[in-house]
């Protein structure tokens, strides 16, 4: 599953448990004008490598499901699109 999934997930509330405070994905939202290089989520994702800020990772199969993430791929660098 992709960090960004797993966030979205996280922040679900619990109708059955009580909190104060919810979970977030920290950092800010990136401007649609101007887009990070590499994967739009790398300023945010605390599993983000070098190469996530440089490079789009390739489609890659996760399960049943499909995800951009080098942590999901066997693509090298050169293979990134």
């Amino acid at each position: 599953m992709h960090p960004y999934t797993q966030g979205l997930l996280a922040s679900i509330p619990d109708i059955h448990e009580e909190v104060d405070v919810l979970e977030t994905i920290e950092g800010l939202v990136p401007n649609v004008y101007d887009m990070p290089t590499g994967c739009r989520f790398a300023p945010r994702c605390k599993h983000a490598m070098d190469r996530c800020a440089r490079l789009q990772p390739a489609l890659a199969e996760a399960g049943k499901h499909k995800v951009r993430c080098f942590l999901h791929s066997d693509a090298l660098e050169e293979d990134a699109e």
